[in-house]
């Protein structure tokens, strides 16, 4: 048996540089968009882009396969001790109960997105131990994998986050549809949601109710100034210093949830849906990638969740820009400028290219364990 040391001289071997070529254009546009807008943030995302680096490669060389079976576990619970702990110990910020201030140094995470990784981990870890049957998973095992989803759901939307919550919740279960579910079991969820929706709709806090009326009715003014850059950037776009809704401060947060807005104002339609094109592109080869590696599934795990991450994340921001969906705190994706969420993709993306990297490797034996094995063995 080969050490896992002897397989790090050849993991560049088996990476998908596709994937991680697809990336680089949205990293370029977002940069040169941003570098206009604030300057000193164009410093602090570059400052971003290499933590995010080195949070990929350590990622990336990490032996998930070999410690998957004991540590998927832990770190799931223990994210969700982090989520509990924001309850009593957490940090408010404009209204909000979302972060942890680490003592002494005065640093603060945010646990709610440290659970996306954990979510998806967990869900791999337990479908690769029990994998779907031909019809897809049963009641039993669709009730015991949605607990996975439901705990850390209930806590965020609690803080309260529910943009971030419904985004774990439609990733979740977007990696249980790509697995397999029977359909009966979807048919009632479908018929459920729609019966339950006016009770949902009843435990929105009043300011989440505002937004669906504001997006019903009359758009916020963050909306309607999004919609007037789009609108004047027109089909080709407009020079920077023409590009007034966002230099003169008309357009609010135009380096993070509004960039698409500026992205407009700047390289109007063709560049909007440059963009929309790039992302697809990437979501389609996640989701190639997840159907190639089918029987392992916690590459089917990881490349579809991290599909469904991009595309919840992509849809509501494009859509909340352009009037078509509620405000809500969502960034781009790996386009937006912000820290976390940079260092948590590029974790998600480093631990896939790991186990695609490794997929001739491991295989479960009888005790649910990863052990390693070489191509040469039977």
């Amino acid at each position: 048996m080969e050490s896992w040391f002897d397989f790090d001289k050849r993991i560049f071997k088996h990476f998908s540089y596709i994937l991680m070529l697809q990336v680089l254009p949205l990293f370029v546009i977002s940069s040169y968009l941003i570098n206009e807008i604030n300057p000193h943030l164009f410093t602090k995302q570059m400052v971003y882009y290499f933590i995010a680096a080195i949070a990929f490669f350590v990622s990336a060389f990490i032996p998930w396969r070999q410690i998957i079976w004991w540590f998927v576990p832990i770190f799931y619970v223990g994210n969700l001790g982090l989520l509990i702990a924001v309850e009593f110990v957490g940090k408010t910020i404009l209204g909000a109960q979302r972060w942890i201030e680490i003592p002494g140094i005065g640093i603060t995470i945010q646990p709610s997105e440290f659970i996306k990784v954990s979510v998806i981990m967990m869900l791999g870890y337990l479908i690769g131990r029990n994998p779907p049957g031909e019809k897809g998973y049963g009641i039993f095992n669709f009730i015991k994998l949605s607990i996975v989803i439901v705990i850390p759901f209930l806590l965020i939307a609690k803080e309260p986050d529910l943009g971030t919550a419904l985004v774990l919740l439609i990733t979740g279960y977007g990696i249980l549809f790509v697995v397999g579910i029977n359909w009966k079991i979807w048919a009632a969820i479908v018929i459920i949601l729609g019966l339950t929706a006016p009770l949902l709709y009843g435990q929105l806090k009043p300011y989440q109710k505002k937004r669906v009326t504001d997006f019903i009715g009359k758009p916020s003014y963050h909306v309607r100034q999004a919609l007037i850059a789009i609108g004047s950037g027109g089909l080709e776009g407009k020079s920077k210093e023409d590009a007034t809704q966002t230099q003169l401060k008309f357009l609010p947060v135009s380096s993070t949830d509004f960039i698409f807005a500026y992205l407009g104002e700047r390289f109007g339609f063709k560049g909007m849906i440059t963009v929309i094109i790039l992302y697809m592109f990437l979501i389609f080869n996640l989701l190639y990638i997840s159907a190639k590696y089918a029987s392992d599934y916690l590459i089917k795990a990881f490349a579809s969740g991290l599909a469904f991450l991009l595309f919840v994340y992509m849809g509501v921001n494009i859509y909340m820009v352009i009037g078509l969906a509620p405000v809500v705190g969502l960034p781009l994706p790996m386009f937006s400028h912000g820290g976390t969420s940079f260092i948590i993709f590029a974790v998600i993306f480093g631990i896939l290219q790991n186990l695609i990297a490794f997929k001739d490797y491991s295989r479960y034996n009888s005790d649910s364990k990863i052990v390693m094995i070489s191509k040469d063995q039977p």
